[in-house]
């Protein structure tokens, strides 16, 4: 059974003065989450990566397709109880402290004082918002409302989590305790599943990733096959090579920069280097540096969402 299971989700809507021009949001989309693994939804701006989840937690109901939580339809109110979702934007009730906010979440679950207690202190710790547990939201900066957000979002333990833009706000050590929140989860045995435009946080923490464009997805895969996809490009770096040499080995190579007495190429495929070396070694050019450059998660989210796709490239 998957965690997640989307099939043919279309999110249409009506837009312009008289709502005659229809936008679609999500086309035909098909997406498998399996349980216990960190997936991260990836995209630019109005990709539909928050539609994707509005319609998961309905609210926004989708023009087609259907989607499944813990193989259960999403209007089953059983399976609501075994997820938490934290928002792109979360909003609380200002007047409340972190600890009030959480015992009201907990409520709406039906927890049980004492278990309720252990859970809040518990939360509060993981999210560093114990020192300011009776402070009213309202003095909060962004980043401290979004770690009250992700805690009220475990407050039933779930088994499924859903986390929009989690990083938004958050400063670097913020962030750093936010992803090690993350892995904590997957380590416990829970699906967390997020979206996010902020590709190192993907990279850092995710087993499988899939891009949207457009409303479209464009790809997706374990991220550790798409790291290691092959050289994307060889990087050859040479010591004072002689004019000659360069103009010989030129036709063969993408790039050539060149600092100080350094000569940095860069070359396509493996024939091409071969020539390249046998060319330098027979001209007694010293060969400082030789390194495939494998392609990171940038080039392949970059070659998904641009329109005519982008060259790889080490800088």
């Amino acid at each position: 059974m998957h965690a997640i299971e989307i099939s043919g989700l279309t999110k249409e809507y009506r837009v312009g003065f008289w709502n005659t021009r229809i936008k679609r949001a999500l086309n035909s989309l098909n997406l498998q989450v399996e349980p216990g693994e960190v997936f991260g939804l990836l995209g630019p701006n109005g990709a539909g990566k928050t539609t994707t989840l509005k319609v998961l937690f309905r609210l926004v109901f989708p023009t087609s397709g259907t989607a499944r939580i813990l193989g259960r339809e999403l209007n089953d109110t059983a399976m609501h109880q075994r997820i938490g979702y934290l928002p792109e934007n979360p909003y609380f009730y200002e007047h409340l402290s972190p600890e009030e906010l959480l015992h009201y979440s907990g409520r709406l679950f039906g927890l049980q004082k004492d278990e309720l207690r252990r859970r809040v202190d518990r939360l509060l710790d993981r999210v560093g918002l114990s020192k300011s547990r009776h402070v009213p939201l309202r003095r909060f900066s962004k980043g401290m409302v979004q770690r009250a957000g992700i805690a009220q979002a475990l407050i039933n333990n779930p088994d499924v989590v859903f986390l929009d833009e989690p990083m938004s706000g958050l400063d670097p050590v913020g962030r750093r305790e936010v992803r090690d929140l993350v892995l904590q989860l997957r380590a416990e045995g829970k699906t967390v599943f997020f979206s996010t435009h902020i590709l190192s946080d993907a990279e850092a923490l995710c087993d499988r990733v899939a891009i949207l464009n457009g409303g479209q997805l464009q790809g997706c895969g374990e991220l550790r096959q798409i790291l290691s996809l092959g050289a994307a490009l060889t990087e050859l770096t040479l010591e004072n090579p002689a004019s000659a040499v360069l103009e010989e080995i030129t036709p063969l190579v993408l790039s050539v920069v060149r600092t100080g007495d350094r000569v940095r190429l860069e070359i396509q495929d493996e024939a091409s280097v071969e020539k390249v070396l046998s060319v330098c070694l027979q001209a007694k050019v010293k060969v400082i540096s030789l390194n495939p450059v494998k392609m990171s998660l940038e080039d392949y989210f970059l070659s998904k969402v641009s329109p005519d796709g982008v060259r790889q490239s080490s800088s």
